[in-house]
């Protein structure tokens, strides 16, 4: 069911996730220079990369020099095109067979950014020790998108509200998200997840 002019509804969900605001970011993670040594590892060129992306040779260079941070559909796209699997750019490489997070811990808090340059979100991997994964359990604050940056990319996602007002629009229909609300869609379906003011705070979890 569609949910229009929701008010903001109060976090009923604080006793799972504590002191979100706490989890602000301590550093960001330099995926530009993941992405640059993997495509220099496999000799391919900008223009190829462009090619193989759909990506224009300036945005992928910015990218690769941390000036634009990429959103998480431009990861899973380079990440098929350079052969590599997608929780490797977004988290690393782990190598535990299992991973337990604790509310009080400050992982390492990555940032997607709008081509104009301008935050669209920070997220951290919630399990990114797990070797050999095919999913990314991401917690995800969203701030507002008045560009409307459409995302459109292999796999699959299920997002779940935690904090804040979440507007989501899917395939041309629009959502407003509360806190308990959840949705699942095939990320081929294009789609744009965003806070309808200020931020909200998601769990997101990906599936290549």
């Amino acid at each position: 069911m569609k949910l229009k002019d929701c008010a903001p509804a109060p976090d009923r969900y604080a006793m799972l996730t504590g002191d979100i605001a706490s989890a602000e970011p301590v550093s960001v993670e330099a995926i530009g220079d993941r992405i640059r040594g993997l495509r220099e590892a496999k000799g391919i060129s900008f223009e190829e990369l462009s090619n193989l992306t759909g990506f224009e040779v300036e945005l992928l260079k910015n990218i690769e020099k941390n000036a634009i941070q990429p959103q998480l559909g431009t990861l899973v796209k380079l990440s098929k095109a350079l052969e590599s699997a997608f929780s490797r750019l977004v988290s690393g490489v782990g190598d535990k067979l299992y991973s337990v997070t604790r509310k009080g811990t400050r992982p390492i808090v990555s940032r997607s950014t709008s081509a104009k340059g301008k935050e669209l979100y920070t997220y951290f991997s919630m399990a990114p020790e797990v070797r050999g994964r095919h999913m990314e359990a991401l917690m995800v604050t969203l701030s507002e998108n008045p560009d409307g940056e459409i995302s459109v990319h292999d796999g699959e996602e299920f997002i779940f509200v935690l904090e804040g007002i979440v507007c989501v629009t899917i395939d041309g229909d629009a959502f407003e998200l509360a806190p308990g609300d959840s949705m699942y869609y095939l990320s081929t379906t294009p789609h744009l997840v965003a806070a309808k003011k200020d931020r909200a705070v998601i769990l997101a979890v990906l599936h290549e």
